[in-house]
C-alpha cells in the first residue's frame, strides 16, 4: 500500500502559469494537488479549469462562483469608504485577494492539506495579499510560491516545461497570448507588462476589453438613478439588483459611454513603481455616485473624518491587510457612518464622464430654509458670523500683535 501524500491547495486558473505548477507541485513536492478556481466575474470560462486539472491527475477540483460574495461582502464594504489608492487606483486587484486567500485556507483545512500555493511573483503585489490573508486566517499552513523556486524565468521556458510533461496546453491559442499581463474580476480588468513597461507609451485602442474611447461613446448622454440603503446600491432606475447584478450592469453601461479607463503609474508594496492601465466602469460610477449621497446625509466631521482615514484604509487593501485588525476597525467606523447614507443619485453619462445632477434623501441634513440665498424668514442670524470669524481669529490676531509675521 503507497504511502499517503500531502496535499497542497492551488489556486488554479486553468491557464499556462498555474498549469505547470500543478505539475511541478507533483513532481518537486510529491504531493497530491488540489485545485481552486473561482468565478469572480472575469467573464471567461471557468468550468474548462476541470478537464484540464483532471488531465494531471488532480483527483479534488473546486470550482466555484463567488460573484456575490466578492461583490457583497467585498467590493461594497471598500466602497463605503470610497476608497482610492494613491488618488486614483480603485483597488480591483487588490480586493479580490482576500475572498481567494479565505477559500483556499478552508479548502485546505477542509481537505487535510498542508499547504497552500498561488501563482504570483516575487515582484508583485498579490504574492504578499494572498500569504498575509493565509497567516492570519491558518497560520499553520505552509505557503508554496513556484515563482521564488523554480529557474522558469520566462513564457518560454514554461512552454517548454509543458510539452516535456505532457500538460495539456492549447498551444495555438497560447501563441497569441496578449502581450499584456491581465487580471480581471467583476469591478475591474487591468493590464500590466508589454509596451506599458514604457511610462511614456500610449496604449493602443485595442487593449481595451470592455469599453469604447470617449471620442466612440454615443453622441446623447444617458441619465441613471442609482437608489442606496446604507452606503449600498440596492437598485438602479428602480429595479431591485443583487449585489454582483449592480457591478454587471454597470459596467456594461459605463463601458458603453467610454467611462473608467485609467493609465497610472503606481507604488507597489513590495517597492518598485509599476505601470498599470485599467477599467472600472461600474467602480467609477458608484465611487462619484457614494460621494454625492454622502454629500447630503453626512454631518460635515463624520464626512471629514472618513476622508482623512481613507488613504490610510486603502493603502490597509491595497498592502494586503484586509484580514488584520486595523481593517476590521476602520470598516466598523465606516459602517457605523453609513446608518442614514440611503436615497437616490440621479447621474448623467457622457463620453467618459460621470457628472451627478441630483440627489435626495430621506435622511438629509441639506435644509434649504437655511442655505438659501433668499429671505430665510430668520432661520439663520447673519449677525451670528461676526463673533465666530473673531473668535476663529483671535489666535492670529494675538500672534500678529507680538510681532508675529504669516507673510
Amino acid at each position: 500500500m503507497s504511502e499517503k501524500k500531502d496535499k497542497i491547495v492551488l489556486a488554479y486558473s486553468g491557464g499556462l502559469d498555474t498549469s505547470v505548477i500543478v505539475r511541478w507541485l507533483q513532481e518537486t513536492y510529491d504531493a497530491e494537488v488540489v485545485t481552486f478556481t473561482a468565478d469572480l466575474g472575469q467573464g471567461e470560462e471557468v468550468e474548462p479549469a476541470r478537464a484540464k486539472a483532471e488531465a494531471m491527475g488532480v483527483k479534488s477540483i473546486y470550482i466555484e462562483d463567488l460573484r456575490e460574495e466578492f461583490a457583497r461582502d467585498y467590493v461594497f464594504p471598500m466602497f463605503r469608504a470610497n476608497a482610492i489608492y494613491e488618488g486614483e487606483y480603485l483597488l480591483g486587484t487588490s480586493i479580490a485577494r482576500p475572498l481567494i486567500a479565505k477559500r483556499l485556507v478552508e479548502i485546505a483545512k477542509r481537505e487535510g492539506a498542508v499547504a497552500i500555493s498561488h501563482g504570483a511573483t516575487g515582484k508583485g503585489n498579490d504574492q504578499v495579499r494572498f500569504e498575509l490573508g493565509a497567516q492570519a486566517l491558518a497560520p499553520e499552513l505552509k505557503t508554496i510560491a513556484p515563482w521564488r523556486e523554480w529557474d522558469l524565468t520566462s513564457r518560454e521556458t514554461l512552454m517548454e516545461y509543458a510539452r516535456e510533461h505532457d500538460i495539456p496546453i492549447d498551444y495555438a491559442k497560447a501563441g497569441k497570448k496578449s502581450p499584456y499581463s491581465m487580471d480581471a474580476n467583476l469591478l475591474h480588468i487591468s493590464y500590466e507588462g508589454g509596451n506599458l513597461e514604457d511610462p511614456f507609451w500610449e496604449p493602443e485602442e485595442d487593449i481595451w476589453r470592455w469599453s469604447v474611447s470617449p471620442e466612440a461613446a454615443p453622441d446623447t448622454a444617458e441619465y441613471v438613478e442609482l437608489t442606496y440603503e446604507k452606503g449600498d446600491v440596492v437598485a438602479i432606475d428602480g429595479a431591485p439588483k443583487k449585489a454582483h447584478e449592480v457591478l454587471e450592469d454597470l459596467n456594461t453601461l459605463g463601458g458603453k459611454h467610454g467611462i473608467g479607463r485609467l493609465d497610472i503609474v503606481e507604488n507597489r508594496f513590495v517597492g518598485m513603481k509599476s505601470r498599470g492601465c485599467y477599467e472600472t466602469p461600474a467602480g467609477t460610477i458608484m465611487l462619484r455616485a457614494h460621494r454625492a449621497i454622502e454629500s447630503i446625509t453626512l454631518d460635515r466631521e463624520s464626512a471629514h473624518l472618513k476622508d482623512e482615514l481613507m488613504p490610510r484604509y486603502a493603502k490597509v487593501i491595497y498592502n494586503g491587510f484586509w484580514w488584520s485588525p486595523e481593517r476590521k476597525m476602520l470598516q466598523a467606523l465606516i459602517d457605523e457612518s453609513q446608518t442614514m447614507v440611503s436615497g437616490v443619485v440621479r447621474l448623467k453619462l457622457y463620453k467618459g464622464n460621470v457628472i451627478v445632477v441630483g440627489r435626495k434623501s430621506e435622511f438629509s441634513l441639506f435644509d434649504e430654509s437655511i442655505a438659501t440665498f433668499e429671505d430665510d424668514a430668520g432661520a439663520y442670524d447673519q449677525k451670528d458670523a461676526a463673533g465666530f470669524i473673531r473668535l476663529n481669529a483671535l489666535r492670529l490676531a494675538i500672534a500678529a500683535s507680538k510681532g508675529r509675521k504669516f507673510d
